[in-house]
């Protein structure tokens, strides 16, 4: 009897001791938070499907509200309640805000806790969203637009930005953000200018990496991307990128570096274009040699949104959907994000029938469940509640974008003095819908309590100073309107329908029997990335529209077409537009009279002969032609007060690339009618790149550029205006005199020749690095601690910055560096250092750079980045181009 009982306590204790060491079954090796995580991971997709193994790299924008039972085998993450829509490209999504911080998190745990708790192997997903300058969420704190931060040249504020947008997006659930943008911006036609870091890429590694660090360090996977390049030729976004890797290796890829080795970025995000003739997504020298092996990158590598597919819509480098999948995990994709649940049969043909290496898919599989044990996911799945609406509006956050709108303004011009304003002033015009719209710029939530600049204006005068509003031209004065579907109609089996009837055609002469025959509510289509419907030709086809055209009025008015290639409009019969050729980009209107209420028929023939087609049926009806009135009253307002401040704007955006740099519809005009009264006249830019402004900037005084500043951004151009803050914001970007000049860097190799033009100098309007203050700073007393050094070795060089005003203020020094003799052609100079040191009116500092072997690093002949021995050029300015202190050093073997 108590031989038994002792051989019942052994058995207890063995299991007992079993279970501590996470042997016994119930424990399985995955699930012991006490072993290694490569062994987890290994554990873990030793146990998964085929199916499962997929899931884990497919990404989409979902809640579970389409139904928990379709993700039984999981997945890698979901943006949740963002809206899944898609652009009129057909492929982007809407990043529209759609919750609050409590509601955010209590969805994100109830979604956490179906795949952690219902599904076979419970893996928890990854949250993931958009955080380009704050989270693009009901209630989060929207701050400045990525290239006023970077404006601001102040690394630790970017830090302390990065920390504030870190806690709002972890405290609700979010454990992913796909940003940063750091692309180079060479060519400030592109219209994603705003979300990067400017041209240099040493601005934008320092700023990369300041922002990542606090996301990474709270437990948030950041994306940086578009990698490698974004813009191509012309500056228009997602255009193929044919350069070689040198360029690469020294201007493009440093920040993309720079963010995984200093900041710890977990993840990457490819770009749509191509790079040499091989997409992004399936580029296996970029995604496996490069990035892979060269920088043992080990986080996992997303793809944009459907651009998987793009591989077989767009480059005609795979023959189907299954096939653009094979090839981009192939090459060295490893998640494929997309935009709609029912999407993943199209790509997940490969992943189970042998196309893809099932070696290739585990490390995938791998690289996801590494980053999803090292957030802790598995053990602590569930945010905290109560954290997010203690974060999320946060009062010191406000006051933080605040400050971050103050110092990323750039004063580019002051004469005569005329800023600061004096809050003595009787009067003020404040003239622009920018005035009073308060931008927040691309990838945006819509803020807290946004304060425009004219309320801006009026909080800081209060009611003494009378001051005056006229909106002005606005940014756009249309010309003509899209007929609606209201004045459309056609009769189909006996019933009337708004729209036309457009009967398509496989080939370009409207013969034979129509393909398919559809109405169509409105002519409005920009087949750019699609075929009008999955039986139409991409690139050949025609169609033919037919109904009735109601008028809304009586009168003469203009009415016709905007479009590519060829069509004719017809009007009771009567051919009223002929342009049936394939040659360009038109806009044709011919003056006709309408009768109000009466019914004319009318037939639209339409032709594409290669792709990338846009059409547009157009009239002036209803066009508000005031836009004259407007800029009337905005003189006579300024007549009345003693200064005028015009805010003027530009329109860009993502896929909103600008051929024209200039102030658009008729600002320019504006601006120079009311500089005509003989007022002072300030003008303050909204936008987040580069503007021409030949045409007025000889007109005013003073011009600040204040770029998309944020939810509390009309205060913070107040303090600037008035003086209660001395703007010390540097461009990080050139501003070109003129678009023929452009790519303008200032960063470029030497020319072997000249850099002007036979009509117009190489230089900029405004340099890399430039911004005024309403102080004056005296650089002196350039000194080394060794002139002489090896090349392991490093230097300091120290110089003596006074402020010479009578105000205190904000100088931004900077270090460029030149090796005179080098194996490769190397740019003109580089940016190496940078400091924001503040003065007190009359106070000089000593301030001093450290020349580390790292900065004086060359990519030689031969494709090394090493330190060349030899003379370099050491210089400080205020700007690229206002170099205030230089000298040589040597450094020798």
């Amino acid at each position: 009897m108590k031989s038994s009982k002792v051989k019942f306590l052994l058995v207890i204790i063995g299991l007992i001791s079993m279970y501590q060491k996470g042997m016994c079954q119930s424990v399985l090796p995955y699930k012991n938070p006490k072993l290694p995580i490569e062994e987890r991971v290994k554990d873990l997709i030793s146990r998964m499907t085929p199916e499962e193994k997929f899931w884990q790299l497919f990404m989409i924008p979902s809640d579970l509200s389409d139904g928990k039972e379709k993700y039984k085998n999981g997945i890698f993450g979901f943006q949740v309640s963002a809206k899944g829509n898609k652009d009129a490209a057909g492929q982007l999504l809407n990043y529209s805000a759609a919750s609050n911080a409590l509601e955010t998190a209590k969805l994100i745990n109830s979604i956490q806790k179906y795949f952690v708790e219902d599904t076979r192997l419970g893996i928890p997903i990854i949250p993931f969203d958009e955080a380009l300058h704050g989270l693009v969420r009901d209630g989060a704190t929207a701050f400045p637009e990525s290239i006023g931060l970077a404006a601001t040249w102040d690394v630790p504020l970017m830090y302390r930005v990065a920390t504030a947008i870190a806690h709002e997006t972890k405290s609700r659930g979010i454990r992913q953000i796909l940003s940063p943008v750091v692309n180079i911006a060479s060519d400030v036609r592109w219209g994603r200018v705003e979300e990067t870091y400017g041209e240099d890429p040493f601005l934008s590694s320092e700023m990369g990496v300041a922002f990542v660090s606090p996301f990474e360090k709270t437990g948030v996977v950041t994306t940086p991307k578009h990698f490698i390049d974004n813009s191509g030729d012309g500056g228009r976004d997602s255009y193929p990128i044919d350069i070689d890797e040198r360029l690469l290796d020294e201007i493009y890829l440093p920040p993309f570096k720079a963010c995984f080795e200093r900041g710890g970025s977990r993840s990457v995000m490819t770009s749509y274009n191509s790079l040499n003739g091989s997409p992004c997504t399936a580029n296996n020298w970029l995604l496996n040699e490069k990035l892979k092996k060269e920088l043992n990158f080990r986080g996992f590598v997303i793809s944009d949104a459907s651009a998987v597919g793009g591989a077989n819509v767009l480059h005609y480098t795979a023959k189907d959907y299954p096939d653009a999948s094979a090839k981009a995990i192939n090459n060295g994709l490893d998640v494929i994000f997309q935009t709609a649940y029912e999407h993943y049969k199209l790509f997940i043909p490969p992943f189970l029938d042998g196309r893809i290496d099932p070696k290739t898919i585990d490390s995938a599989v791998a690289r996801v469940l590494r980053v999803k044990f090292e957030l802790g996911l598995f053990e602590n799945p569930y945010v905290n509640e109560e954290e997010a609406n203690k974060w999320n509006g946060n009062p010191a956050h406000r006051v933080l974008a605040k400050e971050a709108a103050l110092k990323s303004m750039v004063l580019l011009k002051n004469d005569d003095y005329v800023l600061p304003l004096k809050k003595s002033l009787k009067s003020i015009a404040v003239i622009g819908t920018d005035a009073i719209e308060a931008r927040l710029g691309g990838y945006s939530g819509p803020g807290n309590n946004k304060v425009n600049i004219l309320d801006g204006i009026k909080n800081k005068l209060g009611k003494s100073v009378n001051v005056i509003y006229a909106s002005g031209c606005g940014r756009i004065s249309p010309e003509w309107l899209m007929i609606p579907p209201n004045n459309l109609y056609t009769n189909v089996n006996g019933k009337t329908q708004n729209g036309l009837q457009g009967e398509y055609f496989n080939n370009i002469q409207l013969t034979g029997e129509p393909v398919i025959t559809r109405v169509d509510r409105q002519i409005d289509f920009g087949w750019t990335l699609y075929s009008p419907d999955p039986k139409i030709n991409f690139d050949f086809y025609s169609v033919k529209w037919t109904g009735k055209l109601k008028a809304p009025a009586t009168g003469n008015f203009k009415i016709g077409i905007e479009g590519n290639d060829g069509y004719r409009l017809y009007l009771n019969g009567k051919l009223i537009i002929d342009n049936w050729k394939s040659q360009t980009f038109t806009t044709k209107l011919v003056n006709y009279h309408f009768e109000k209420d009466k019914e004319y028929d009318i037939r639209i023939d339409f032709f594409e002969s290669q792709g990338y087609a846009r059409f547009k049926l157009i009239w002036n009806v209803g066009v508000p032609n005031d836009w004259e009135q407007k800029i009337s009253a905005a003189v006579n307002a300024a007549k009345k007060a003693d200064v005028a401040v015009i805010v003027a704007g530009i329109h860009e955006g993502e896929s909103q690339d600008r051929a024209y740099l200039n102030l658009p519809g008729h600002q320019e005009e504006m601006i120079n009618r009311v500089a005509a009264t003989g007022k002072p006249v300030v003008v303050v830019l909204i936008g987040g790149s580069a503007i021409t402004m030949t045409n007025w900037i000889k007109n005013v005084p003073s011009i600040l550029d204040a770029w998309y500043p944020g939810e509390d951004g009309g205060d913070a151009v107040a303090d600037v205006l008035f003086g209660d803050f001395n703007p010390a914001g540097r461009l990080p970007i050139t501003f070109p005199v003129f678009e023929g000049q452009l790519p303008l860097v200032y960063n470029h190799k030497p020319t072997g020749r000249t850099d002007d033009y036979a009509d117009l100098n190489g230089q900029p309007l405004f340099p890399f690095g430039f911004g005024l203050s309403y102080s004056n700073f005296e650089y002196s007393n350039l000194r080394f601690d060794k002139k002489q050094f090896s090349k392991d070795d490093s230097t300091m060089v120290y110089c003596t910055v006074k402020n010479t005003g009578s105000r205190d203020g904000e100088e931004v020094m900077q270090l460029y560096i030149h090796p005179l003799l080098s194996s490769a052609a190397q740019p003109v100079k580089l940016l190496k250092g940078f400091q924001r040191i503040f003065l007190k009116a009359g106070e000089e500092k000593k301030v001093g750079f450290n020349i580390t072997p790292e900065l004086l690093k060359v990519l030689d002949i031969n494709m090394r980045w090493t330190v060349e021995p030899g003379t370099f050029r050491i210089m400080i300015g205020a700007s690229s181009k206002d170099i205030r202190l230089r000298d040589l050093i040597e450094v020798v073997e």
